[in-house]
């Protein structure tokens, strides 16, 4: 634990789709007084993400769906464009990305690489994001893909040139952080 923090009180404030908590304690300050604080912290559990691409057309796959808090907070559509990903679920980071692949883009994968993990929000969200990439084909293509049915997806499946995909970050037409930290990977590590 860390000897900085003490008293530490936590409240549920909403167990509704996940889990809001308030949480209070006493935080030491540099100048040895014991200052007390109180944060908010969602907990929607763990999860990973992974772009898809394909070496030899230079494509990679991405996909589109509707996001309310893109929405809410200023996205006319509320469409984004996102890396597949998903929460574990109960599963290990590379069972869960390899299920989310299959489910959300029709695709089947066999080798994955986790390349990194991070915090994706950690002033609010308690979530560590895992980040994965693997190389497609066609071959590997078993169904149209598009979220299941069960978890109300409606997943549009997205196959785009890697270049056309990077200038998207530029133009604003991509803007989910994961995204943009795949495709930044693959380009500083010269994937396609």
């Amino acid at each position: 634990m860390n000897a900085q923090i003490k008293n530490i009180q936590t409240e549920i404030l909403s167990d509704n789709w996940y889990i809001l908590r308030k949480v209070s304690y006493e935080y030491l300050k540099k100048d040895g007084t014991w200052e007390k604080q109180s944060r908010e912290a969602y907990d929607r559990g763990n999860g990973a993400a992974i772009l898809l691409y394909n070496t030899s057309q230079k494509t990679v796959i991405l996909t589109r769906q509707f996001r309310l808090p893109s929405f809410i907070n200023g996205n006319p559509s509320g469409m984004l464009i996102e890396a597949c990903a998903g929460l574990l679920d109960k599963d290990n980071p590379e069972d869960c990305i390899r299920r989310e692949t299959e489910e959300e883009t029709g695709y089947q994968i066999k080798e994955v690489r986790k390349i990194f993990e991070a915090y994706m929000s950690p002033g609010s969200v308690t979530e560590i994001l895992y980040f994965f990439i693997a190389e497609y084909t066609p071959s590997m293509k078993i169904h149209a893909g598009g979220g299941l049915e069960t978890e109300h997806e409606n997943i549009e499946v997205m196959e785009l040139d890697f270049e056309k995909a990077c200038s998207m970050i530029d133009t604003g037409e991509l803007k989910d952080a994961k995204t943009i930290m795949l495709l930044q990977y693959a380009r500083i590590h010269k994937l396609l």
